[in-house]
């Protein structure tokens, strides 16, 4: 009897402390000098293993048993925030974080917890903020985030001087660039050797590697999710620069003070200038430039409802004369609003709009044409964050995009144009829940299910014959549903921890990719065609699985990782042999066969994140394979993109108060290519013979970037410096373009010739800030 009631004592002592209220501390982290919301910011309960970080908004929810605590919130180069708060209803915490005093921290900002790479069941997500990046040396001294993305492990630049990027084996198109949530289809400019994102206007950036959460959807490779600054809601403030190339201008500040503010921040390029003081007409008539312009605005309505616009567009002008004119650009515009519905109940809507086109003007040996093209898209998304307890919280919501497609159309007069665009509905609904399982052991785990329906009206679809010759056209009435194609997408990763500064990781993803990019080029160029999934182009579905350590050394001053993935593609395209893509009126589904792909490597990493000496290197050994039916005897042959290489080391040295040094260095294995094995003649005409499909490699890729800044002025109202840098520093001649042609001396024999682009690019630049 005494047994029992010792037992019934204690369950009913279980059962009350199951009970027992909790409530909830939940609130905002924000910047107490800008007012700008701080992403990742950890937020704990002193004395427990209570706690969490904030969202890409800067909201936070913890729940607790009633009692007496001390809530703390940090974020890396701030002041460490404290609070004691008794705990015996729901409670709203406004935090605002101090930035330190100390200089060096402009170098060693971070979005994220000291440990998170090793507590953190994501996998393959990097993290880069502006302030950390900005004395790294970069092309023309413009300060360019996709540049120093390609100096992070498993991501591949797309060539000499582009912005254009290749992660984990994927192509260029399979990566999903993101601004303030709206598609940016090119985010290049000026041919690709510049990005179009200004790095005054932007707050952070963060890059998933193929294992996204359930949110993100329609890329294979990964999502490169860029988010703007808010401006500051306390003070204005004016900053901006001046470099060899380009001049840029960042204004912001409140609308009302602490409820609402602007961001304005606008870049050009005067190069056309320099070529208007040309004596030669012909030079002087020649127009190339680029201009850009980000504006923000946000305002507080409630304590639960904020509003925000944004918008951005930019243009691309390049023409010689009256011959060849080519101008394309981005425009997007982002409405969003963000409710907190309750204390563990936060929602974020928006309306999107991505617009990209371009136009290719020729006037020469009597033609005079246009080739127009453009990708507009209107999104719709709803996304919900409920936080259950302080170690669970769900992610859900759905989103909803009308695409409509122009394909290039080439219009010559007197031809009257023929366009057929493609109108195709996307839509998914996700769920994911993010759960502090014990005290070692996370997980986030999630499913999207995506529907690709495609429309009627202008569209028109062919049927193939066994040689891809097309046999049937047909045409459907204007929303009338010609195909749906639908995808699971199963994604989860978990992280165990085998003591406070290790962990291994795994994770498996699986993603599906509806619209596809086609071009006639080795690097990104802005007449690449996009083209919709339809009867014959199917969705490219992939399965990616990861492992990997984790650990921080010296109290998180270093950071180390080993990842491995494999990830098999299906449904992946590639051009038949002799394919003829040059003439855009030409339905492109005929130039197509289809197949597999595969992907596989380890990543190295080891970042140093404190001290005066901060960076990281990165290394790289990887495949990227294809397996195409009617292409090289249907064996694997190396995509354009494989490179079983690609070595980064980076550095940045605070040598004094004043003197700022940094350097990069980058190698990699030339890319995969199609090179003649030979030559025949048919009636006196020299024949290229070739063998195989990317049998040869283009010549190892590597450079020496050097960079310093000085700073000038440091007021409390005004601050100026000076960048210098030397590109390619050795003066390495890596090839652009290989060509091959008989050799003059010889007829019997070719010779390849080489094209390099930049040699020695010294530049410099001033940048003030008040």
């Amino acid at each position: 009897m005494n047994k029992l009631l010792i037992l019934g004592m204690l369950l009913l002592a279980g059962l009350s402390s199951v009970a027992q209220k909790r409530y909830t501390i939940s609130g905002t982290v924000t910047d107490k000098a800008t007012g700008e919301s701080l992403i990742g910011a950890t937020v704990g309960v002193k004395g427990t293993h209570e706690g969490t970080v904030t969202n890409e908004y800067g909201f936070f929810s913890i729940s607790l048993p009633a009692a007496s605590y001390t809530i703390y919130a940090s974020y890396i180069g701030y002041a460490r925030y404290a609070e004691k708060v008794v705990l015996d209803k729901d409670y709203k915490l406004k935090v605002t974080l101090a930035a330190e005093g100390n200089t060096l921290q402009e170098v060693v900002v971070s979005d994220k917890a000291k440990n998170e790479a090793v507590t953190s069941a994501q996998m393959g997500r990097e993290n880069l903020n502006v302030k950390k990046l900005a004395s790294l040396p970069v092309l023309f001294g413009e300060k360019d985030v996709m540049k120093i993305v390609q100096l992070l492990p498993g991501v591949k630049a797309a060539g000499e001087g582009s912005t254009g990027f290749y992660v984990r084996g994927g192509a260029a198109d399979q990566n999903l660039v993101l601004l303030d949530e709206a598609i940016v289809y090119n985010p290049s400019h000026l041919l690709s050797f510049f990005s179009v994102f200004n790095s005054d206007a932007i707050k952070n950036l963060t890059l998933y590697k193929g294992n996204q959460p359930a949110q993100y959807g329609g890329r294979l490779s990964s999502v490169m999710d860029v988010k703007t600054n808010d401006g500051n809601d306390q003070s204005y403030h004016a900053s901006g620069g001046i470099g060899l190339i380009a001049a840029r201008l960042n204004a912001e500040g409140p609308i009302v003070k602490g409820k609402g503010s602007f961001l304005v921040s606008a870049r050009r390029t005067y190069a056309d200038a320099f070529l208007g003081l040309s004596g030669d007409s012909t030079v002087r008539n020649n127009r190339l430039y680029f201009y850009d312009l980000n504006a923000k605005l946000n305002y507080k309505i409630t304590d639960k409802d904020r509003i925000y616009l944004s918008g951005y567009y930019g243009k691309d002008v390049l023409s010689f004369g009256d011959v060849l004119g080519i101008d394309w650009g981005n425009a997007t515009a982002t409405l969003r609003w963000n409710h907190v519905f309750s204390s563990k109940l936060f929602s974020n809507t928006s309306l999107i709009y991505s617009d990209y086109r371009y136009k290719v003007h020729v006037n020469t040996a009597g033609v005079n044409g246009n080739m127009l093209s453009s990708i507009k898209d209107w999104n719709f998304k709803e996304g919900l964050d409920y936080y259950l307890s302080s170690n669970n919280s769900l992610h859900f919501g759905f989103n909803s995009i009308h695409h409509t497609i122009t394909p290039g159309i080439i219009t010559a007069s007197p031809a009257v144009s023929d366009t057929a665009n493609s109108r195709t509905w996307e839509n998914a609904v996700y769920v994911s829940d993010s759960w502090k399982a014990t005290r070692r052991l996370n997980i986030d785990a999630g499913m999207r299910l995506s529907a690709f329906v495609v429309l009627g009206g202008d569209s028109r679809f062919y049927t193939l014959d066994d040689n891809r010759q097309i046999v049937d056209t047909l045409q459907f009435p204007s929303n009338h549903v010609f195909k749906t194609y639908v995808n699971f997408e199963p994604r989860i990763s978990a992280s165990y921890q085998l003591g406070n500064s290790s962990s291994i990781k795994a994770a498996y993803a699986r993603n599906a990719q509806y619209l596809h990019l086609y071009s006639n080029f080795i690097t990104s160029n802005p007449i690449d065609k996009w083209v919709a999934t339809n009867n014959i182009i199917k969705p490219t579905v992939a399965d990616q699985v990861s492992l990997g350590f984790f650990r921080n050394l010296k109290e998180n001053t270093y950071e180390t990782s080993v990842e491995a993935y494999y990830k098999a593609m299906h449904n992946v395209a590639d051009y038949k042999d002799n394919a003829q893509i040059l003439n855009s009126n030409e339905p492109i589904e005929p130039q197509l066969l289809f197949g597999q792909g595969r992907a596989y490597g380890i990543e190295f990493s080891v970042k140093k994140n404190e001290g005066r000496l901060t960076g990281w290197l990165s290394y790289t050994l990887s495949r990227t394979e294809l397996r195409i039916n009617g292409v090289n005897d249907n064996k694997w042959y190396p995509a354009t993109q494989d490179r079983t290489h690609d070595l980064s080391i980076v550095g940045m040295y605070k040598l004094s108060k004043k003197w700022t040094l940094s350097a990069d260095f980058v190698y990699y294995t030339g890319n995969a290519a199609t090179f003649p094995s030979g030559k025949y003649e048919v009636d006196d005409q020299a024949i290229p013979y070739y063998t195989g499909r990317n049998e040869y490699r283009r010549p190892a890729y590597h450079r020496l970037d050097l960079g310093a800044i000085l700073k000038l002025k440091e007021r409390r109202r005004f601050s100026s410096e000076l960048a210098f840098s030397i590109y390619n520093a050795y003066g390495r001649q890596n090839p652009y373009i290989i060509t091959f042609e008989t050799d003059p001396d010889d007829p019997t024999k070719t010779q390849a010739l080489q094209t390099s682009l930049f040699r020695w690019v010294p530049s410099i630049s001033y940048n003030f800030k008040f």
